[in-house]
């Protein structure tokens, strides 16, 4: 496996033991904006993984959510591009329910290739390089392989959406969909992974899914699963556009139910 990937890893290990150490002691809760949650634990992590990254890597930018904009303006230049999360999830951390992750993903060229998701309340880590294979990491360093699963009918799947973005349109696109059964879950991570892991067979999201610190580490870890990773509208999510968020959704799930799910997500008024 990539040397990279492995430095990746070691940089996010280090970053959710930060984490943890503040989850587990009553912490502050400040707001960037509306029901836009930042603590101690993403500015503290964001730091470290930001200066691990680069020393190691001093030529390629690091994106990172809690950095100023200047510090990565000029990203889109660079053929090598990190985007990272510190937390994603940080609604779900402030809840103390678990579901927050660390992340860190690389472009190279015009796709994500790396990524590395941390989950600093179960101790697992999930990782992959495209064309190479992903695997999970438990917390005592053990390593199994990952593949998303191989359900093809849409009215046999599950499928895995926000917990606390439950917009009209969601609503309309589980109709749409009528899968068997929908998990509500709490970050952009957990739910990529649970797709390469073959937990859930569909993460969707039609609309607004976060920036593009959300998409990149998992987006690498599921088509490094067999999966295919794309906006709502069936398009490479495009980690050069003008602005980082993301407007225009996720779809994430094997080839076949990837397919019929951007679909019949075509005929929403979105």
């Amino acid at each position: 496996m990539s040397e990279i990937l492995e430095q990746m890893l070691a940089i996010a290990a280090e970053a959710a033991v930060v984490v943890k150490e503040v989850y587990d002691k009553p912490f502050s809760v400040q707001y960037k904006g509306p029901a836009d949650p930042v603590t101690e634990a993403d500015e503290r992590a964001n730091e470290l993984i930001c200066r691990r990254l680069a020393e190691a890597f001093p030529d390629i930018p690091v994106v990172a959510e809690e950095s100023p904009e200047e510090r990565w303006r000029s990203f889109r230049a660079s053929d090598r591009i990190f985007f990272v999360d510190p937390v994603d999830g940080t609604r779900e951390f402030v809840a103390r329910n678990g579901e927050f992750v660390v992340m860190i993903g690389l472009v190279h060229g015009e796709q994500a290739t790396h990524g590395v998701v941390h989950a600093p309340a179960s101790g697992l880590a999930w990782a992959g390089v495209v064309g190479q294979g992903a695997f999970e990491v438990d917390d005592a360093g053990n390593r199994r392989p990952l593949h998303v699963g191989q359900r093809e009918a849409l009215e046999q799947a599950s499928v895995v959406a926000s917990r606390v973005h439950r917009s009209p349109l969601l609503g309309q696109a589980l109709d749409l969909l009528a899968p068997e059964r929908v998990v509500n879950l709490g970050s952009a991570g957990l739910k990529g992974v649970a797709v390469a892991r073959g937990e859930a067979d569909v993460y969707m999201a039609p609309e607004r899914a976060g920036s593009l610190w959300d998409a990149c580490a998992p987006d690498a870890i599921v088509r490094a699963a067999g999966g295919i990773y794309t906006d709502a509208y069936g398009r490479a999510i495009d980690y050069r556009a003008e602005r980082v968020e993301n407007d225009r959704g996720i779809v994430a799930a094997n080839p076949t139910l990837h397919d019929r799910v951007v679909t019949r997500l075509r005929s929403l008024e979105r």
